[in-house]
């Protein structure tokens, strides 16, 4: 059993696609869609692959779609256990206009899940020996499902399990009705955490510190974009800017992140080194089009370059 571990409950097929210009009330001719596996769980597991860890992915599988997801996670060799549920796995769309270079990004709801399926998934993550080292919650939940559900799957879990928490709304702040080892967000969810904007550094590191002194959260990494993150901890507070790169989609920027940062801890490395890395996986996924994460290349190119 690898170290990581992580789950999504409402993945998604990605659809992307081309098309010159958006026009309303007009048929659109769009180019031959390409599809790829979507959703933070299962994105994170790809990104991890492509940087050459182990990893394995758990997700809620139902209908044709969870099919052709299930096929599309085969083809790019992710080792992942789906989870039968009686609903359509859901697909979105994005769109990129040529006329503009602009991204139009479509994301559908996602099926509900029955409390059956919900307890099926918490006894299998539970049945997993040895347990993991690192579980990723990561994404949106499924429609219509009680939103402190990442809260519960995060208490279950043994004690020697680090949980990393990347989501937003509501269930960003009902997960922390139990301690986490990381939560990712950025400043706009952070200020929601605090119910006031957070809007420059101080502001960032009197949130986070709240959070962990108040014993919810062992580490805060706050997302800042292009601007790269910041790490804080009971410790610390680092900014680790980004590297300057060429900006082709910022699809799948977060989870790249999330997934570089997992990893390098997963085999040893220092916190600071390991957000290094994470920010260069994070930098390297808006390098490439469409939903495509980093590339381990061009992940490991940029994090020398930060070194």
């Amino acid at each position: 059993m690898p170290s990581i571990i992580t789950l999504t409950l409402n993945p998604a097929v990605d659809k992307n696609s081309q098309v010159q210009q958006v026009v309303a009330e007009r048929k659109l001719r769009c180019e031959p869609p390409v599809h790829h596996p979507g959703g933070g769980g299962l994105n994170v597991a790809r990104a991890i692959t492509e940087l050459g860890g182990d990893v394995e992915a758990y997700w809620a599988c139902g209908g044709a779609i969870g099919q052709l997801l299930s096929q599309l996670l085969d083809e790019e060799h992710i080792v992942h256990h789906p989870l039968s549920i009686d609903a359509q796995t859901r697909e979105n769309m994005i769109l990129f206009e040529r006329s503009s270079e602009q991204q139009y990004r479509f994301g559908m709801p996602g099926p509900s899940l029955t409390a059956d399926e919900i307890r099926t998934c918490l006894d299998t993550l539970l049945a997993i020996e040895p347990p993991p080292e690192y579980l990723v919650l990561s994404g949106s939940l499924p429609a219509g499902v009680d939103e402190a559900l990442y809260a519960r799957v995060a208490e279950a879990m043994p004690a020697s399990c680090r949980v990393v928490l990347d989501t937003s709304g509501t269930p960003l702040q009902r997960g922390l009705e139990t301690p986490l080892f990381l939560l990712k967000p950025n400043m706009r969810e952070l200020g929601q955490l605090a119910g006031r904007p957070v809007e420059d550094d101080s502001q960032i590191r009197n949130v986070a510190r709240s959070l962990i002194d108040q014993g919810k959260v062992e580490v805060v990494v706050t997302s800042l974009g292009s601007g790269g993150a910041v790490l804080t901890t009971a410790e610390t507070h680092r900014h680790i800017r980004a590297p300057t790169v060429n900006i082709r989609s910022k699809v799948g920027a977060g989870d790249s992140m999330v997934a570089g940062l997992v990893l390098a801890l997963s085999e040893g490395k220092p916190l600071a080194d390991a957000m290094r890395f994470g920010v260069a996986a994070g930098s390297a996924a808006v390098m490439t089009g469409g939903t495509e994460l980093c590339r381990r290349e061009n992940t490991e190119r940029l994090f020398r370059k930060m070194e």
